[in-house]
């Protein structure tokens, strides 16, 4: 064959444009699903679609769809270890991770890199290795230091460095966070789980500003989680954000002295029907922590720290 003819057939292909398109769509479509749709299903969809994703490599297809179907592939791994570690499921979601990083990497898509490794430090967060935590971070800005992905890299080593105990690096982390954050366009659509907006970066500010004991500015974000999250008739968006935001109110209640707040704050947060395990269980434990500290011969906390242990002990 002539270059001519070499070039017309890498350029061929059986898969059409709105083959692509739909794909496209389905996927974002899941990754906005993903604050509300029940585990479950979202796990059987997210993993039904990667197949079919996975299926068109089978066809012929132009080098650059090729590229587009990996990185679609990549996406949709990220979603499936997303739930599957909200499900207690942490060795299936680090293969899965694994997996989405290399799809990354041979699609060379910067963002599904950069979730890959911020995945990654989420993991450890919960798992207390806070030092992981950072290394995972630092790992995902060399990766990808100019996506939005950058934000809440900086974010989960902020959460970090404030379970530490070392208020001055949590600052330095969520003020290169913030001016990360503003140098990219306001997203097109804040839905979508692996997109950071202002709101979503404030939610993990929250977390960081509870755990160093800025109780007014933790409590002032929760609030706002609140309302960022749950429309007009009241309806929760963003359940699991809700549920930590709950959380943080009831820390900032005990800590106050208000147990009756702190106790029906905590327990409408673990009642939610859609929750991240892991993430619940770690910030909840914040609460247990603090009502033992200040309400240890009160029965109702015995009651919550027990209702805690269980929420634990099913991840």
């Amino acid at each position: 064959m002539d270059t001519v003819d070499i070039i017309a057939r890498l350029r061929a292909s059986d898969v059409d444009v709105a083959t692509l398109d739909a794909l496209r769509i389905t996927a974002d479509r899941l990754c906005c699903e993903y604050a509300y749709m029940p585990a479950d299903q979202l796990l059987l969809e997210g993993k039904a679609w990667l197949a079919r994703v996975v299926g068109l490599q089978h066809q012929r297809v132009s080098l650059a769809q090729h590229r587009e179907i990996i990185a679609l592939a990549g996406r949709l791994s990220l979603l499936v270890g997303c739930v599957e570690y909200d499900s207690g499921r942490p060795r299936d979601a680090e293969a899965t991770r694994q997996a989405a990083l290399m799809l990354g990497q041979e699609a060379g898509e910067l963002s599904v890199q950069g979730w890959a490794h911020e995945m990654r430090a989420w993991f450890a967060l919960t798992r207390g290795d806070y030092r992981g935590v950072i290394a995972a971070a630092e790992a995902g800005i060399a990766v990808a230091p100019t996506e939005s992905v950058a934000a809440q890299l900086y974010a989960q080593k902020a959460k970090a460095w404030a379970r530490l105990g070392d208020r001055s690096q949590t600052e330095v982390a969520l003020d290169k966070g913030r001016q990360i954050l503003e140098l990219q366009p306001y997203p097109e659509n804040i839905e979508n789980h692996f997109v950071v907006d202002p709101a979503k970066y404030d939610f993990y500010r929250m977390d960081a500003l509870r755990k160093s004991g800025e109780n007014r500015l933790a409590e002032q974000l929760a609030n706002e989680v609140i309302r960022a999250g749950t429309d007009f008739d009241g309806t929760e968006r963003s359940p699991m954000r809700i549920a930590e935001a709950r959380v943080t109110l009831g820390v900032v209640a005990a800590r106050e002295g208000d147990l009756d707040t702190a106790l029906a704050h905590g327990e409408r947060a673990l009642t939610g029907e859609r929750k991240s395990l892991p993430s619940l269980a770690m910030v909840a434990a914040d609460l247990g922590q603090a009502l033992q500290t200040h309400y240890g011969y009160a029965s109702e906390a015995q009651e919550f720290v027990t209702h805690l242990r269980e929420l634990r002990g099913g991840q």
